[in-house]
């Protein structure tokens, strides 16, 4: 199992118009974990979107962004990532002020962990063969 962290102290540069890109380098395998750390202080003014190339995976409703103060988002996932296909971008950003540092978690586990058996190795040990 692998666990990554990304943390950032959101700046007062860090804008809507011109976010802080966190690049979210990981492995081949399935995330299944992510957590969105929002620290005291970020005030509900620190804004996260993760992206994977062109398109938007956290939070799913596109546009749309995760916030907090003092709070911790967190959610299982079953996305997978293919060999030479495992980069993130965070997109990381608040009013123009300095806040307080947001960090990005990220659980991955290989898929043979996850899910064992293929769908026609299942089927095989189902009918017997």
């Amino acid at each position: 199992m692998s666990f990554y962290v990304f943390p950032h102290p959101v700046v007062a540069a860090d804008t809507e118009a011109s976010p802080h890109k966190e690049i979210i380098k990981l492995t081949a395998g399935v995330i299944h974990q992510v957590d969105v750390i929002f620290q005291d202080g970020s005030d509900h003014k620190a804004h996260v979107q993760i992206f994977h190339g062109g398109h938007q995976l956290w939070p799913s409703n596109r546009g749309k962004t995760m916030k907090g103060n003092a709070t911790v988002v967190s959610f299982r996932e079953f996305y997978e990532l293919e060999p030479g296909e495992s980069l993130l971008t965070g997109k990381i950003w608040g009013d123009g002020t300095d806040l307080a540092e947001v960090l990005i978690q990220i659980g991955l586990l290989p898929k043979r962990i996850l899910q064992p058996l293929s769908f026609d190795e299942l089927l095989s040990a189902a009918s017997g063969m």
